[in-house]
């Protein structure tokens, strides 16, 4: 059998349906005694262990959460509204009112402070986690 380049063994994984392509990867595992995750799971798990405390430092996506409205209700409602695109007055309502909320999930570190600036201001009791 001629040597196939991995351009060539590429070219011809193109051709493949994904279903064909699988059962390959599965013939391959079986001829070859090898499993196509278990590299992946060997690299990932010494990475896991140093990387837990680094990606506290390193958190970029936050959750700004309303724990209470406080007592000034309709400026929180407000605010919300500002903070919360798309919502109506009914929306906002109906968020503050459901406190402890999550308002905003995975938003970068300035959006979170600014929407826990603009709430605080406001008379709300906030966290971002």
């Amino acid at each position: 059998m001629a040597k196939l380049s991995t351009a060539e063994l590429i070219d011809a994984f193109k051709e493949l349906t994904l279903l064909e392509l699988s059962e390959f990867v599965k013939e391959f595992e079986d001829v070859f005694d090898v499993t196509a995750a278990a590299p992946a799971a060997v690299v990932a798990a010494p990475g896991a262990a140093g990387a837990a405390p680094a990606a506290e430092e390193e958190q970029d996506e936050f959750d700004v959460v309303l724990d209470s409205a406080g007592d000034k209700k309709i400026q929180v409602i407000k605010v919300v509204r500002e903070v919360v695109s798309g919502l109506g007055l009914k929306e906002a309502k109906e968020l503050v009112e459901a406190a402890p909320k999550a308002l905003l999930e995975k938003v970068d570190k300035e959006a979170a402070d600014a929407a826990k600036e603009k709430l605080e201001e406001a008379g709300a009791k906030v966290t971002i986690k």
